[in-house]
C-alpha cells in the first residue's frame, strides 16, 4: 500500500509533486494523470530522511533533483539514470574499482544534476545514486550511478556523513572536480532506495482468452493483454510507476481511517494493490478524486463495450447479455465494519458480483454470488444513517430471497450520479427481468394436496393440481392419449390480493378476500423467493403504468 500527499488543480491532465509513503515512510514524487494512466516519478524536490533521498539548493540531491530558481517548478528533467538504467554490466570493465577524476562544471539551472546516498552514519561510502540526463554531471559522460565519491576539490568523504557530503558539495564553487570509484557491489542499496519500486501493482495474464470472436476494432479487449500502442501498460521501470487506469477503482476511505476527508484509493483491477492518496486539505483532495474518478468511468464504459461485443455470441454465468457493470464497495450485514472492493454485473436477468475483474472466460462464468434480479429487492437508497459522515457517504442495500433466507447485502456508491445509476439500472432491471420472464412455477401443498403454485405476470395466481398424482391415484394408463390439463383449484388476479405474508420457514398465505378465507400453502422450503418475486411482478406491473412502486 501507498499514501501519497498530493496538490495540484482539477481537470485532465493533471500532474504535480506530491509525496508518497511507501512502508510508512515518504517520498516526494511527481504525479501526472492523464486519459489512461496514473504515471508516479521519483523526481522529488524534497524529503527528510539521510538513509533515504534528500534535496539540497545545489541541485546536489540524496537522491532527487530540485530547480534552483524555482523549488515548485516542474520544469526540471523528465529522465534520470539509475541503477535500472546504468546497469553494472553496461559499465566499462576498466574504470571498475579503480580511482578516477572527473572535472563537472555546475549549471546554472540544475546544478551537479546528481543525487546522492550513503554516508558514515549509514555505513556506506557517498554513493552517486541518480545521475540527471542533460545536466552537468551527465554531460561529462564520465560519471556512472554506483560511482562512490572520494573526495570533492581535495576533501576527503571517505570517512564522511550524509550531512557532511552534501554540505561539501554545496561549497564546492562553480568547478568541481570529484574523486570518484565505482562499486559493482553498491548496486543493490542504490535500487533499493527508489520508494515508487516498491509500489507493486497488476500485471494481467499474458494469454488472457477472448470471450467470444474477435471484434472488429484494432483496440485491446478487456480480456486481451495490452497491444495497441495506444494502451498503457504497467511500467516497472525503477524510478516510475505508470499505472494504466482501465478498470481501477477510486474510492474513498475504504482501507484506512480518513478523519480529516483528505485521501482517495486506487485499487488495482485484481483487487490486491491499492495505493492511498492524501491530500493537504478537503479541496484537493476533491479535485484529485473528481479528475480520476473522470476518467475511470470513462474507461469503464469502453470496457463495459468490450465486454459487450465479446459476449455477444457466449453466455456469462448463463446471461445473454451484459447491461451494466462497475466497482462498488461492498459488504453482507454481517460484515458492518468491513468494506471491500466489488465488481457488478448486471445482466437482463441477474445480479452478479465478482471479488475480482474476470480474466478470461472461465472466470466469466463463476462469479462469487449469483442473484435473479427477480428474486432481488432494492430496500434503502441515500447518504447511510448511522454513517460518522452521514449525509457525505451514499448507500443502498439490495435483499434477495434464496432458500437459505434472505441475504442482505450493502453497497457504496462514489457520487450521486453513480448511486442513481446503479439504483436505476437494478429497479429497471428487475421490472424487465419480470416482463421477460412472465411465469414462476413451485411445487407446494395446499389442503393436503401436492399442487403447483403459479404466478404469471399478467394473469396472476393459479394453484393447480398435479395431474400426474391424479392418474396414479385413479390407476389409469394414459398410453397415447392426450396428457390431462391440469385442474385448477384457484385463480385470482393481482387486483384481488388483499394481503400476503409466510412464516420465513416454508408457509405462504395469501388471502384474496374469497370465500375460502386464507390461503395456506406449503411451499416445501423457504418462501422468501416466491416472496419476492412476488413483489417484483408487482412493483413491473405499478411502474408500467407510469406509477412509482
Amino acid at each position: 500500500m501507498a499514501v501519497v500527499i498530493s496538490t495540484g488543480v482539477s481537470g485532465v491532465p493533471k500532474s504535480g509533486f506530491v509525496e508518497v509513503l511507501v512502508r510508512e515512510r515518504w517520498h516526494k514524487v511527481l504525479v501526472n494523470l492523464n486519459e489512461e494512466a496514473l504515471t508516479l516519478s521519483c523526481e522529488e524536490s524534497g524529503g527528510n530522511d539521510n538513509v533515504n533521498d534528500s534535496v539540497n539548493s545545489n541541485g546536489v540531491t540524496n537522491g532527487s533533483y530540485l530547480d534552483n530558481n524555482n523549488t515548485n517548478s516542474n520544469n526540471g528533467p523528465q529522465t534520470v539514470r539509475t541503477a535500472f538504467t546504468d546497469l553494472p554490466e553496461r559499465v566499462p570493465e576498466a574504470i571498475a574499482n579503480r580511482k578516477r577524476c572527473v572535472k563537472v562544471t555546475k549549471q546554472e539551472i540544475g546544478g551537479l544534476g546528481i543525487s546522492i546516498k550513503g554516508g558514515k552514519e549509514n555505513k556506506m561510502p557517498i554513493l552517486i545514486s541518480k545521475i540527471f540526463k542533460g545536466l552537468a554531471a551527465d554531460q561529462t559522460q564520465a560519471l556512472y550511478v554506483g560511482d562512490a565519491i572520494l573526495s570533492v576539490n581535495g576533501m576527503n568523504l571517505r570517512d564522511a556523513t550524509h550531512d557532511e557530503a552534501v554540505q561539501a558539495l554545496k561549497r564546492a564553487g562553480k568547478e568541481v572536480t570529484l574523486e570518484v570509484k565505482y562499486m559493482r557491489e553498491a548496486t543493490p542499496y542504490v535500487k533499493k532506495g527508489s520508494p515508487v519500486s516498491e509500489i507493486g501493482w497488476e500485471t494481467p495474464p499474458p494469454e488472457s482468452p477472448r470471450l467470444g470472436s474477435p471484434p472488429i476494432t484494432s483496440s485491446s479487449s478487456l480480456c486481451d493483454p495490452p497491444s495497441s500502442p495506444t494502451q498503457p501498460s504497467l511500467s516497472l521501470q525503477g524510478d516510475r510507476r505508470c499505472i494504466p487506469l482501465k478498470m481501477c477503482y477510486v474510492t474513498r476511505a475504504m482501507t484506512t481511517p480518513d478523519p480529516e476527508n483528505r485521501q482517495l484509493e486506487l485499487h488495482s483491477p485484481d483487487a490486491r494493490h491499492t495505493v492511498v492518496l492524501r491530500c493537504p486539505d478537503q479541496p484537493s483532495a476533491l479535485s484529485w478524486f473528481s479528475a480520476m474518478h473522470s476518467v475511470t468511468s470513462t474507461l469503464a464504459q469502453r470496457a463495459l463495450a468490450e465486454v459487450i461485443q465479446n459476449t455477444a455470441r457466449t453466455e456469462v454465468a448463463g446471461s445473454k447479455e451484459i447491461r451494466h457493470l462497475g466497482w462498488l464497495a461492498g459488504k453482507t450485514e454481517s460484515e458492518k465494519q468491513s468494506w471491500k472492493p466489488v465488481l457488478v454485473v448486471v445482466t437482463e436477468k441477474d445480479l452478479l458480483l465478482y471479488d475480482s475483474l474476470p480474466r478470461g472466460k472461465e472466470a466469466w462464468q463463476n462469479p462469487a454470488h449469483t442473484y435473479p434480479l427477480l428474486a432481488t429487492r432494492l430496500v434503502h437508497s441515500g447518504p447511510d444513517r448511522g454513517s460518522p459522515h452521514s449525509g457525505t457517504e451514499l448507500f443502498f442495500a439490495t435483499r434477495t430471497g434464496t432458500r437459505l433466507g434472505i441475504e442482505t447485502h450493502l453497497f457504496r456508491a462514489e457520487t450521486t450520479k453513480d448511486l442513481s445509476l446503479w439504483t436505476r439500472q437494478i429497479v429497471n432491471g428487475c421490472h424487465a427481468s419480470a416482463e421477460m420472464i412472465k411465469e414462476v412455477t413451485t411445487s407446494c401443498l395446499f389442503r393436503g394436496q401436492e399442487c403447483r403454485l403459479v404466478i404469471h405476470y399478467e394473469q396472476g395466481f393459479s394453484v393447480l393440481a398435479d395431474p400426474t398424482l391424479g392418474d396414479r391415484d385413479n390407476g389409469e394408463e394414459r398410453g397415447a392419449h392426450t396428457p390431462t390439463r391440469p385442474r385448477v383449484l384457484l385463480s385470482y388476479p393481482y387486483e384481488k390480493l388483499k394481503m400476503s405474508s409466510d412464516d420465513g420457514v416454508r408457509m405462504l398465505f395469501l388471502d384474496f378476500g374469497g370465500k375460502e378465507g386464507e390461503i395456506q400453502l406449503d411451499l416445501h422450503s423457504c418462501p422468501k423467493p416466491i416472496v419476492f418475486i412476488l413483489h417484483s411482478f408487482l412493483s413491473a406491473k405499478i411502474a408500467r403504468l407510469g406509477l412509482v412502486a
